[in-house]
């Protein structure tokens, strides 16, 4: 793996780029002190902004590291974050990259965590050089897979009770590409 770093990356409908302090409140707002957002995820809603100028603080110190993944979603059109793509965990010596993801619920069902996911894939075979991009969702959360699935993630299977999040113990069911597919894919395409 050759890491790269939060670079910025664009899509037709939206820049994904590091967070800065200034996005504190529109994160807030958009998504973070949302309890139907944070269902099945492992943090809680937000209950103060000072709660996500600290979180937003600690991720950007974290842009020093060049193996910090951390994006802002945000759409061109709405000029501020709606939400975060990141890496949640990788391993060197299988070259794997874990996604996790999160979208404030007025902007749902409308193709942007797709679109996002769609953009990190390439970033991560071509740029980076991973053989292996995974993630997990919660089975009660099925959308979640769906946007899995558009960004051509094959579904691996469920896991029993193998993962947490705010509903407590639950089942995890895992997707992933690997190198070889997004490459065979793109030939096909070509």
């Amino acid at each position: 793996m050759n890491h790269r770093g939060t670079v910025e990356l664009e899509t037709d409908r939206l820049i994904l780029r590091r967070f800065v302090y200034e996005d504190a409140g529109a994160m807030y707002t958009n998504w973070a002190h949302d309890p139907e957002v944070t269902k099945y995820l492992r943090w809680y809603a937000h209950s103060s902004l000072e709660a996500t100028r600290s979180v937003v603080h600690q991720w950007i110190g974290g842009y020093m590291r060049m193996d910090n993944y951390l994006w802002a979603i945000v759409p061109r059109d709405v000029g501020e974050p709606i939400g975060s793509i990141s890496v949640v965990k990788y391993d060197t010596s299988t070259s794997m990259v874990h996604v996790g993801y999160c979208i404030g619920q007025q902007w749902w069902n409308q193709g942007y965590t797709s679109e996002a996911l769609i953009r990190l894939v390439r970033f991560f075979f071509e740029d980076v050089g991973v053989n292996r991009i995974e993630a997990l969702h919660d089975p009660r959360n099925p959308n979640s897979g769906k946007v899995m699935m558009k960004a051509g993630m094959v579904f691996e299977g469920t896991m029993r009770q193998a993962d947490w999040n705010n509903l407590g113990i639950c089942d995890a069911s895992i997707y992933a590409i690997l190198a070889q597919d997004y490459r065979e894919a793109r030939s096909a395409r070509d």
